[in-house]
């Protein structure tokens, strides 16, 4: 009797079990994004007029320029390395100050997501992802270079996406037009 219940038991465990993954398989399958690795790619510090530059005499119009780049390639299907540039210096009129360049990368697994949406999020999410990281190298670097640390505003990955495929679309019609201009040349 005992065992009777106890393979009843077991029936109704490995029915339920069935039933579960059944229910799993049908369900859909939530988009992801994954950090399998982050590192520094290249990077260097230059404080090329120290001392001199850290005695507190510089200008008042020194100026501080910041740039920010996004490149990406695909490793495999659902796998992509990003890599984060991000350019710091300080110049006093022509002067350098300090200049910072840094190259975060990282390698991203991107899973159930549409193809025509994986390109908008390799360029956006995987940057957004980077950019606190890399960020707190470039802080530090400047700090420990002997300025007061360098806090880079948030950046808005949305829109560099934007510009750079309005740029992009841009370009691609001044090539059409050239193109279309030596044409109509060609044929008078």
């Amino acid at each position: 009797m005992a065992e009777e219940t106890n393979k009843k038991q077991a029936t109704n465990a490995a029915a339920a079990n069935t039933n579960a993954n059944s229910k799993e398989n049908k369900a859909p399958v939530e988009p992801s994004i994954r950090v399998l690795v982050q590192y520094i790619k290249d990077f260097s510090f230059e404080n090329p007029n120290a001392p001199m530059s850290l005695s507190g005499e510089v200008q008042k119009d020194s100026k501080i320029n910041i740039t920010i780049n996004v490149e990406a390639k695909p490793l495999t299907d659902t796998e992509f390395e990003v890599i984060l540039q991000v350019n710091a210096s300080a110049k006093d009129k022509d002067t350098v100050i300090f200049s910072a360049e840094l190259y975060f990368g990282g390698v991203f697994q991107i899973l159930n997501v549409p193809k025509e949406s994986i390109h908008p999020m390799v360029m956006i999410e995987c940057p957004r992802i980077l950019f606190p990281f890399a960020r707190r190298i470039i802080s530090d670097s400047v700090r420990d270079g002997g300025f007061p640390a360098l806090m880079i505003d948030p950046v808005d990955f949305t829109q560099l996406y934007r510009d750079s495929v309005l740029a992009n679309v841009d370009q691609h019609k001044a090539q059409e037009a050239a193109k279309a201009k030596v044409e109509s040349e060609t044929k008078q």
